[in-house]
């Protein structure tokens, strides 16, 4: 299967046009204890046009419930995993990072079952990793969660049977993000005296846009498994492969020197 070249155009957003003098504002919301490592300083920014409100589905308007501080890497891996998470619509999804790349993506009937799919992915890399939820999760997923050590929950809510079981381990720090699809406008990489600026890679590919190839036309349930292998691996660092069936994944490869 490919891309359709007529369909892919139709899907791809006009480009657009950067200025001769680009100008960022930010205001501190909070000193971090540390950075990436412990002998390095950071600080979290929100972005000043944003910063008294938060467009809804970014991760920076979250409010956490209960936890210890976030550091520099929670940030950073919340943000991967709420990004990912968000972009399965309305289908109760799960994804659990560890390292800044997923380890376990998995759909379900519920959050319960949507965590219990993700995590048989790789047990052992999500252990001490970040887990978010495009649901409320309830009081059934939250004591399924509670069993394993994790650093960061996002979702759009909780239970109250939820929190009650999250009370228990105070020092996991629970995040209430508002759910939309909305993405960030650009993606900025830092490089030695200057930055690269480029449009978010806001592109999911549609069952309209596949063109089969091959003698065997894949089945319905092929085609779902193969539009959800594209989604995730989107978030999993150059060059990615992603095994997966019945709508969780088997296997995440991220790139290799």
């Amino acid at each position: 299967l490919e891309p359709g070249a007529e369909a892919a155009v139709q899907e791809v957003p006009q480009r657009i046009e950067f200025p001769s003098v680009f100008t960022l504002q930010l205001h501190k919301a909070q000193d971090l204890r540390y950075g990436e490592n412990p002998h390095q300083s950071a600080a979290f920014y929100r972005d000043a046009a944003t910063a008294a409100r938060v467009p809804a589905g970014l991760l920076a308007g979250w409010t956490q419930l209960q936890g210890k501080e976030l550091s520099y890497n929670n940030i950073a891996d919340a943000d991967a995993a709420w990004e990912c998470v968000k972009s399965f619509g309305d289908s109760p999804a799960c994804v659990i990072v560890k390292h800044a790349n997923p380890c376990g993506v998995a759909l379900g009937m519920s959050a319960g079952a949507a965590y219990a799919k993700a995590l048989k992915t790789d047990p052992t890399s999500a252990f001490g990793g970040i887990i978010a939820f495009n649901t409320v999760v309830d009081g059934a997923a939250a004591e399924a969660v509670a069993k394993q050590f994790v650093e960061v929950l996002v979702a759009p809510g909780y239970s109250a049977e939820a929190l009650a079981v999250f009370s228990a381990k105070q020092n996991v720090r629970v995040l209430e993000v508002s759910l939309s699809r909305q993405v960030q406008a650009l993606d900025f990489k830092r490089v030695g005296g200057g930055a690269l600026l480029q449009s978010t890679d806001a592109m999911n590919v549609s069952r309209d846009a596949l063109r089969v190839v091959s003698r065997r036309a894949p089945s319905p349930a092929e085609l779902d498994d193969l539009l959800f292998a594209w989604k995730v691996a989107k978030f999993v660092k150059s060059n990615a492969i992603v095994f997966c069936a019945g709508g969780m994944t088997l296997g995440v490869g991220a790139g290799q020197m």
